[in-house]
Order: structure tokens, then sequence, then C-alpha cells
């Protein structure tokens, strides 16, 4: 999704060419009224043919760099980010509110670019509204729910744009946005005015023009919270929430999901109890369900989906944090399909991939599922890889 700066390119170039079976990043059209279609491959031939492309990328790559590639962490700080990218070679960083602003604001971030060996990711939380990062740097913007209300599709696109160029000459890569819920609760409740509307075509309508303007900038887009947290009893941050049961859920809250499938953009998956989905005392991020759900398409209608399966924060959010420890969630997740595991601190890094080589070595997280994943990342990050 992002323009590999200099010395990176040049020696990613050694190994990497364009892969003729086709991109994990779905070229964005500039208009923002029409969602991009669905591919229509199998995600199983998909795989396959990628692996094969993709052979020279992963020989670079130790097993437990491999794994680190599936890791996305919270920094607090420049040194704290360039510690663990020199230390663990992780694939991405993410800059949460308690992240020193000096990170983006003086460019600190190029330091800690060069320190990976691969481009990392770095991402935010940028919706605008209630859940900003970077309003102080780039200003502000309204919530989902006004923006819907007041301005255009075509507008918002056209705002969104100059946002995510914004973005990106801070330096990030990725935004966890849009909020592709939808809701009718109140402004000031877990989801509320994140959402565009309780009517999910206005939700596709907006979120669709956030998705492209982010990727004629040049930033990966993420949409959330997978399969659906709109109509969920409660808040993950602090505790269990039970959607309604799968069979509401697919005439409103999958609708977006269904609609920009193939958008290009990458799916957050949410720590969401979903009767007729998930087993019980097994959120959405850690359930098998739910990434085959997301990945095969068939269970909801879709078109299957081959881009980038995130997690929501595995350590801040009692959904999770009540269930499991980090080390245990986070290979709960890869084992059930996710492709990217996200917490907010650097503290357990090396414990994680202690516990994920322990994984891969056991057979319970295979390495071909591994190799998939490396390289569905790769392809969002705009790597190309070589047939």
């Amino acid at each position: 999704m992002r323009i590999v700066p200099g010395i990176l390119l040049a020696v990613a170039a050694v190994a990497l060419s364009a892969c003729s079976s086709g991109g994990g990043d779905t070229t964005a059209s500039s208009s923002p009224s029409t969602p991009t279609p669905a591919p229509t491959t199998t995600t199983e031939t998909t795989t396959t043919g990628r692996t094969d492309c993709g052979a020279g990328y992963l020989a670079q790559f130790s097993t437990r760099q491999k794994l680190a590639q599936l890791l996305t962490v919270g920094v607090a700080s420049a040194a704290d980010a360039e510690n663990v990218v020199r230390a663990e070679q992780i694939g991405g960083i993410f800059v949460g509110s308690w992240t020193d602003p000096a990170l983006l604001a003086d460019k600190q971030i190029d330091r800690v670019k060069a320190t990976a060996r691969t481009p990392l990711m770095v991402t935010i939380d940028e919706e605008g509204g209630r859940v900003s990062r970077l309003a102080n740097q780039i200003g502000a913007a309204p919530s989902a729910r006004v923006t819907a209300q007041t301005v255009s599709a075509d507008d918002f696109y056209t705002q969104s744009l100059a946002r995510g160029r914004a973005m990106k000459d801070l330096g990030v890569t990725v935004d966890f946005a849009p909020d592709v819920d939808v809701s009718a609760q109140p402004d000031d409740s877990v989801i509320g005015d994140r959402s565009f509307s309780t009517d999910p075509a206005v939700v596709t309508e907006y979120a669709g023009a956030f998705i492209r303007a982010m990727h004629d900038a040049g930033v990966g887009a993420v949409m959330k919270h997978f399969p659906g947290h709109g109509s969920g009893s409660g808040d993950s941050h602090t505790g269990a929430v039970r959607t309604p049961p799968l069979d509401q859920l697919q005439q409103v809250d999958l609708v977006p999901f269904r609609n920009l499938v193939g958008s290009g953009a990458a799916v957050m998956v949410g720590h969401l109890d979903v009767p007729g989905l998930t087993t019980p005392d097994t959120p959405a991020s850690i359930s098998p369900q739910v990434m085959s759900l997301l990945r095969q398409g068939s269970g909801y209608g879709a078109a299957p989906f081959d881009g980038p399966i995130f997690t929501d924060d595995l350590s801040g959010m009692a959904a999770i944090t009540s269930r499991l420890g980090i080390a245990d969630a986070v290979a709960a997740a890869l084992e059930a399909g996710a492709d990217n595991a996200l917490w907010i601190s650097t503290d357990a890094v090396t414990q994680v991939l202690n516990r994920l080589e322990q994984e891969v070595r056991e057979g319970r997280l295979p390495l071909k599922q591994v190799d998939d994943s490396v390289l569905r990342m790769a392809r969002f990050k705009g790597i190309p890889l070589t047939c």
C-alpha cells in the first residue's frame, strides 16, 4: 500500500518483481460512488498460486522471522519502536494515544523504518470524531455519523483523500478504518457515532468512499469489526460482547462487509461472541468458524476474501484478556486463521514469538498457513512478488 523508499526498494527488488497470478491489493478507482467488484477466484486456487509466486520472498526469512511479520504492536516512542524492530523484525507497529507524538510529527519514524529489513507497516486508528490520533497534526474530522448526515459521499471522498495524503506524509502506511458497523446506538456508546448509519447501504457508500480515498492516497484501509459490532450487547474493552445470531447479522451487520469484500481493504475481526457461529466462550477474533466465514464468503453470500485478516487489540480489551493471556491469544488467533495479531505494547514480543515457534514445531500452526499469511501481508504492504 505504500511506496518503499530508496534503499529498501532497491534491496527488495533483487528478489522481487510483479506476480502474474494476481495481487492482493485491488487498484482503487477515484470515483467514490461505485464499490469495486469482488474477486471471483476461489481462496484455495489463489493462495496456492501466490505461494508459488512468493517463494523467493519467503526464502529470505527464518521461521521466527516469518512469524514476526504477522505481528503488529503498539509502541511508546521512537526508541521503543527501534528496539523491537531491530531485535525481532516485526511486521508492523501501532501508533496509539499513548505514543509520543514526535514519532510522526518530527519524522522520527524514518529512523524506525530504516531498522527494518522488510518494509514496516505503520498503523493507526484515524476514523475521525472521537477515535482520532492525528487531530493535532492533520486537523479534526467529524464522526462517521455526522459525516453521513452532512456531506455527500463524493465530498467525503475528497476530504478523506486529503487526510490520507497527510497521513502518508507523516509516515503512516495503514489506517484501521473505516468502521463499517451498522448501528443505532447512542452517539457516545462503544460504536455509536463511529457508525455511518443504521442503513447498511449508507454505510457501504461512505465506507467505500473512504477506502478508495485511502488507496488513492497510498494508505492501506482496514474495515472493522467483522462480523459486526453495531448491535452488540456491550463494549469489548470492558467485557464479553454478544451479537445477535448469525442469521440476523446476515440481514444488516454483514451487508457492508459483503458489499466491500472486493474493495482492496483488509478486515479487522472483533472480540465478539456470535450465536450460531462461534463456539461458547470463543470470541470471533480467535474463532476458526469466523475466519472461515470471511475466507470462503459463501456462508454470508459474499465472494471469497484473500486479503489480510487483522485481529482487534489482543492485550487491552477485557473480552479477550479475561479469557487468555497475550501469548495464548496470539497463538489462538493465528491458528484460527488470522494473518496479523495486534496488541498495544512491545513487552511480550519475544515471549509471543517463542510460543509461536513452539506452535509451528508441534504442528498446531502449519508452516504453509504461516507462509500464506506472510504473503498476504507482503501484498498489502505493496511488496511485489516474483513468479
